[in-house]
């Protein structure tokens, strides 16, 4: 074969273009970068932009890390935790969605297509309702990967047994807010929607008036970066029930709030600056 059969044969280069934010414009952006990075057994139902009267379950980890799935009852399963992933996390998971509406009782995706070129109206943005919240409900096991009364058998039932064993005590304590016992340490961690730079001058603000914490037996760790949004993180006291957690993050979030709305009005100050600065230096690696 002479070389211009060659390059004319030769598959055109696909530029895969990194999306730091996938989930922009989502009104579930922080619960979808929660569900995806460290809540472990989860599930919500999602609201489709056309009129499928499919019904469509959004869980964190599915059988054998399956991208999707449709179960014999006809429910399709869209998995958030999956092994493979191109540039664009929001494209993988419109792909696999798509798939799974096309797919027969039974089928299974095992990875979502990240090799193909980007299309038209694949994204997530494209196939769900924008301005629709996710209401999470939040599993101490993975048995609902099987529809009642169903024993799992094989790969799914060993795949269950391991999943299960990996499971981490969590609870939501509001929007993007999740109280996880890691081991011995429990912890707070918190999806914010605000721009980084933003968001780290409300942390300041309240760090230098003393206010950043949620009361005894708490104190702020540090933040990680995940899909484009920052997340506090506080460490809690591992002792104290998750109940007497709800009310000290809920006054946080209104001073954190009202340190976000006092931004456009009053800049920080030179001891709030420093607190920013002390801030931008504790950056977490989740684990």
């Amino acid at each position: 074969m002479g070389k211009a059969a060659r390059k004319k044969n030769k598959a055109p280069k696909v530029r895969d273009v990194f999306v730091a934010q996938p989930f922009e414009g989502l009104a579930a952006e922080p619960e979808l970068i929660a569900l995806r990075e460290f809540i472990p057994s989860a599930t919500a139902r999602l609201s489709l932009v056309d009129s499928s009267d499919r019904v469509v379950t959004l869980g964190t980890v599915l059988p054998m890390a399956a991208a999707a799935l449709v179960r014999a009852d006809g429910e399709v399963f869209l998995g958030l935790q999956v092994q493979t992933r191109s540039s664009d996390i929001s494209r993988d998971l419109g792909r696999a969605l798509r798939w799974a509406l096309e797919a027969e009782e039974g089928d299974v995706l095992s990875v979502p297509d990240t090799t193909s070129a980007p299309g038209e109206r694949e994204r997530l943005q494209d196939l769900l309702e924008p301005g629709a919240e996710l209401d999470v409900t939040l599993h101490s096991d993975f048995s609902w990967w099987l529809p009642d009364d169903t024993e799992p058998t094989g790969d799914v039932q060993l795949s269950l047994e391991r999943a299960n064993e990996a499971i981490m005590p969590t609870e939501r304590l509001g929007p993007g807010s999740y109280w996880v016992l890691a081991g011995e340490k429990a912890h707070l961690r918190w999806v914010r929607p605000e721009p980084e730079n933003k968001l780290l001058q409300a942390l300041a603000r309240l760090s230098a008036a003393g206010e950043l914490g949620l009361g005894e037996g708490s104190r702020y760790a540090g933040s990680f970066r995940a899909h484009g949004l920052l997340v506090p993180v506080w460490d809690l006291d591992p002792e104290a029930h998750v109940r007497e957690w709800v009310e000290p993050a809920k006054q946080l979030g209104v001073r954190l709030d009202a340190a976000l709305a006092s931004l456009d009005e009053e800049p920080l100050n030179a001891a709030e600056r420093r607190a920013r600065d002390g801030l931008i230096g504790r950056q977490l690696t989740l684990r």
